[in-house]
């Protein structure tokens, strides 16, 4: 058969398209330097913090931490029930970049530098430590769990001096120890968390796992957990009910070893780990027992006391890590559009898209502000009767606020970069599926406002110091924002279903005085008019013209 003249035969090379118009790999800045906000928040730190903190941030923005990342999130950890000889061993397998990821946490002391006795931090050990979590936020979160689970077990821990002088010591080490071994056996130990069971959620009274004395000091526990998060810690802080001698039941915290001293396995099986949305690098798994060993925490009786010392240092870490998660996205987003050109400008100039990065920016700003805010509190707690009311109250506000904003700010960012920001190849869906975890770890939005509630009821002088407080920090023209928090305050008591409303304002107008104490001028200004003078607003970019918004977008996100 004749061939068309048309019909080419010979192989041929495949065009090499030049793609052109797409930013440069967002990776090999340095978090700590490009962080104005960040650097002036911490500028009292003393030399050699700030030296480690320039070394930390320039791992945080480098590709090799970016890549870690990653690989953690691609290559999901993997239940492993028995042996290849059907032994039972429960164990879960974790890519080697989740363990680089633990040891360079560790190497830094997140996991407890809070409890250090050095001179260099002191006086600044939760602002520093919310340092490096924020950065290493941006990096990866998953990771971060296990890291906020060993550093607030301390709290619940160093009140049973028995339990403390077995655990606290490996606890204390710079050394990360994945192995699967009796913690007697390692140079550092990890500690989880299962308190959460099918039938109750948030309302742990409702716990069913029971506890019984044994005849040497220990306990039995029998039951399951819903939720018990990085299962190959070392040993897990358990709620579990006892009873007591009329036959009522009472709640008690315990710890439970993963592995015995003679290296068997506690009891602990694993029934599956959950296939979650995001924090996917981080193992949660379902785990039934009968009989595990534990160790009894505090009085009996007094477990949810006891766990709520934990608890606490854990939301601190909420609200950290959805800042950092907040800052990492506008920085990618606003690097898109510097090198992005859409009709014949670089979207990083046209009007609409400036003010839309610069009213994030302004969100990123507060959730900051307000995140280092809450770990100053609770570096001068002790001495400062003052601080430790800040802390008491604004804890739950501040946590529900900044957790609950993070997914639309980031999903903005997404917006940002359009089909780029969606695609799993890039960082911002990672970030995007983590967002919503930090509102739900740790009490919910309306467990939040609940506990804002019982705070100021229980002592009633808290809110006015508080607020006298903001009062002082804001200082001219606040006395219309203060007087609206006392008149949602006066009626929440009797409508409580109006204490979001209430816990927002105090969230807003924390975060406005905290930027103006720092002294940020128009960065501040601008985020009281556009948050708290009751302009109509409900998604970004609603910053009107009286504000240099590309000038604010230099000025803060370098």
């Amino acid at each position: 058969m004749k061939r068309s003249p048309n019909f080419n035969t010979q192989k041929t090379d495949f065009i090499t398209h030049v793609v052109g118009n797409q930013p440069p790999e967002y990776c090999g800045f340095n978090a700590w330097n490009r962080d104005r906000l960040l650097q002036l928040i911490g500028r009292d730190f003393a030399k050699p913090v700030l030296d480690d903190l320039e070394v930390f941030g320039q791992w945080a923005g480098s590709r090799e931490a970016i890549e870690l990342g990653r690989l953690a999130n691609v290559h999901v950890p993997e239940l492993i029930t028995h042996d290849a000889h059907g032994h039972r061993i429960d164990r879960v397998e974790f890519h080697p970049a989740y363990h680089e990821l633990m040891g360079h946490a560790v190497r830094h002391g997140m996991h407890n530098s809070i409890w250090d006795d050095g001179d260099q931090e002191r006086g600044y050990r939760y602002m520093i430590r919310a340092a490096r979590y924020y950065m290493s936020a941006g990096v990866e979160a998953g990771h971060l769990c296990p890291i906020t689970m060993t550093n607030a077990a301390v709290a619940a821990i160093q009140g049973t001096p028995y339990v403390a002088r077995q655990w606290l010591s490996r606890i204390q080490t710079r050394l990360y120890d994945p192995r699967s071994k009796a913690s007697v056996e390692k140079s550092g130990v990890t500690i989880g968390m299962g308190m959460t069971e099918k039938q109750g959620g948030s309302d742990v009274r409702s716990n069913t796992t029971t506890a019984t004395k044994t005849g040497d000091g220990l306990w039995q526990l029998c039951g399951h957990k819903w939720f018990m998060s990085a299962p190959m810690c070392d040993a897990f802080l358990m709620l579990a009910q006892c009873s007591d001698k009329d036959g009522s039941q009472q709640l008690s915290c315990f710890l439970v070893p993963r592995i015995l001293p003679d290296g068997s396995n506690n009891g602990l099986r694993f029934q599956r780990l959950k296939n979650k949305l995001g924090n996917r690098s981080n193992a949660s798994s379902e785990v039934e027992f009968d009989g595990v060993l534990a160790h009894m925490l505090g009085e009996q009786g007094k477990g949810i006391a006891t766990i709520l010392e934990m608890v606490t240092l854990t939301r601190l870490d909420c609200v950290v890590a959805s800042a950092g998660l907040m800052r990492a996205a506008l920085g990618e987003a606003v690097h898109h559009c510097k090198y992005r050109k859409v009709f014949g400008a670089f979207l990083i100039d046209q009007p609409l898209m400036t003010r839309v990065l610069a009213d994030m920016m302004l969100d990123v700003a507060a959730a900051t502000a307000l995140a280092m805010r809450l770990a100053r509190a609770f570096d001068r707690a002790e001495s400062d009767p003052a601080e430790a009311a800040y802390a008491r109250l604004m804890t739950p506000v501040i946590k529900y606020w900044v957790c609950k904003i993070c997914p639309s700010l980031i999903g903005e960012a997404m917006e940002v970069m359009g089909g780029n920001g969606y695609v799993e190849d890039g960082n911002l869906a990672r970030h995007y599926r983590e967002a919503p975890l930090n509102a739900i770890w740790e009490g919910s939005g309306n467990v939040m406002c609940i506990d804002v509630i019982r705070v100021m009821a229980k002592d009633k002088e808290i809110l006015p110091l508080i607020l006298s407080m903001l009062e002082g920090d804001l200082d001219a023209g606040a006395g219309g924002i203060i007087q609206t928090i006392r008149t949602t305050a006066d009626s929440v008591y009797l409508d409580p279903g109006s204490a979001r409303i209430l816990t927002e304002q105090l969230a807003l107008s924390a975060a406005a005085a905290e930027m103006k104490r720092l002294g940020t001028g128009e960065l501040a200004e601008a985020f009281i008019n556009s948050r708290l003078r009751g302009r109509w607003r409900s998604t970004y970019g609603m910053l009107d013209n009286r504000y240099d918004a590309r000038k604010l977008l230099d000025q803060w996100v370098a």
